[in-house]
């Protein structure tokens, strides 16, 4: 993973910013054995419902949506609003591979945000793993 403004971190970002070590214990392990290898060139995807706490999904937005656009292998990074429930946010990754998804993890503007981001995070809703197979990335603002 690497940043970029339309990659935040998504469900690495999420993931961290829970404090947790990996993102199987993030997600209470619905992530066991996630962040395997996958071919090699083959892209990887995520997709996450994060619970901000009550007030907080604005400022929680801001945070997972600030400086993602230098996140090398990075293809596209969606934060989007939960339009059922006003503390819910979605977040959208397309990314080169699990490895280029793995590293953005390290990168220090991502443990910054993660950093930020975890005391406005009240959980994880659901979270799923895919494989993108076409599309078009989101204009930048």
């Amino acid at each position: 993973m690497i940043v970029r403004r339309r990659t935040l971190l998504g469900a690495a970002m999420a993931i961290a910013a829970v404090g947790a070590s990996s993102p199987a214990i993030a997600f209470g392990g619905a992530l066991e054995g996630a962040m395997e290898e996958t071919a090699k060139g083959e892209p990887y995807g995520m997709i996450a419902r994060i619970l901000a706490k009550p007030g907080q999904r604005a400022a929680l937005a801001v945070l997972l949506s600030a400086g993602t656009d230098m996140m090398p292998g990075c293809l596209s990074y969606v934060v989007a609003e939960d339009l059922a429930n006003p503390d819910a946010l979605w977040v959208t990754e397309a990314w080169e591979s699990k490895a280029a998804h793995g590293a953005s993890l390290s990168l220090p503007a991502v443990r910054e945000a993660i950093s930020k981001a975890q005391p406005l995070i009240a959980g994880f809703d659901s979270i799923a793993e895919t494989r993108p197979i076409g599309g078009v990335p989101v204009a930048q603002e």
